[in-house]
């Protein structure tokens, strides 16, 4: 018996020690398993940290490499480190004018350089033609300046002058575009109206519209470029003369008042609303959400009625 005894004491003891030992393992099993779980959660959320790092790296890289309809609006004038970003029906026929006899130390007259060929000349550089680190390099260091316009005016500007004159490709190409889409008759030779015209641009994406309706927004990317002059047409006269004084341009050199179509009037206020009451309430409200941007970034109101009596 006492033998059977001990022997039982010692079993017993043995299976003690061998929970224990069973407790002891689970215990560091428990541990290793935490162990790993906090490991993979650390290289999980370093990898989220370093995938979003390159994302946003990639994002600006992206960003600062300006868009190349951009830099195709701006004109580069190197004598006084001056850059223009060029904005249809906002004058901008005479700032590049401005800016040939800038660079061609007054060797000429603002009344001698005809329209076109101020359009066309490659005298004046565009900012597109220089490679991306120089491009940094000029809009880091340059005067840069922008001119707006109210944008229903504008609309209205653009309208007159590339619909209901006989440009070529406005006149014909894009006017058999518009008669194509909102006429039953496709030969029909009847000027476009202003409705059509505003039925075919509220059609289309605003990025893919022609510059010279296009949102000035879209054109000049104010919100990535710091203009240090924004002027505005309503006071085109005396804002020109600003930024020809703040570039340190000749005392003799002023800014020109040149028409291409002399004999008519200039789109203003009184003609603007003329043009505007031929739309409904549905294309009213659209063309101000095409222009919402313009609107708000460059301070125009969208009761129009008001803005023109005002400026009249």
């Amino acid at each position: 018996m006492a033998a059977w005894g001990l022997a039982e004491h010692w079993s017993a003891g043995g299976e003690q020690l061998h929970c224990a030992s069973l407790g002891f393992l689970g215990f560091y099993f428990t541990l290793f398993v935490i162990f790993l779980f906090i490991i993979f959660i650390t290289i999980s959320f370093i990898t989220i940290i370093m995938i979003m790092i390159i994302i946003i790296n990639n994002l600006l890289k992206l960003r600062s490499k300006l868009d190349s309809r951009v830099a195709n609006q701006l004109f580069v004038e190197h004598k006084h480190k001056f850059m223009y970003c060029e904005v249809p029906k906002v004058g901008c026929s005479n700032w590049k004018r401005t800016i040939f006899l800038l660079q061609a130390d007054l060797n000429a007259e603002a009344s001698e350089i005809e329209h076109d060929h101020i359009h066309q000349t490659s005298l004046i550089k565009k900012l597109v033609t220089y490679p991306p680190a120089i491009q940094k390099e000029f809009l880091n260091n340059y005067t840069k300046v922008m001119f707006t316009r109210h944008p229903l005016e504008r609309l209205v500007s653009a309208y007159r002058d590339k619909l209901l004159h006989s440009e070529p490709f406005y006149s014909i190409t894009v006017a058999n575009q518009i008669r194509a889409m909102f006429r039953k008759n496709k030969n029909s030779s009847e000027k476009v109206s202003f409705q059509e015209f505003v039925n075919f641009i509220i059609a289309k994406p605003p990025s893919t519209l022609d510059i010279h309706w296009k949102p000035m927004f879209l054109l000049c990317d104010p919100c990535n470029i710091h203009y240090d002059v924004l002027g505005k047409y309503e006071t085109l006269g005396l804002d020109s003369e600003h930024v020809l004084k703040v570039i340190g341009a000749p005392e003799s050199l002023h800014y020109p008042s040149l028409k291409r179509y002399g004999s008519e009037k200039r789109t203003n206020g009184d003609i603007t609303l003329e043009y505007l009451r031929q739309l409904n309430s549905e294309q009213i409200e659209k063309i101000k959400k095409l222009y919402e941007m313009d609107f708000f970034l460059f301070n125009y109101t969208m009761k129009y009625e008001d803005y023109f009596s005002l400026n009249d």
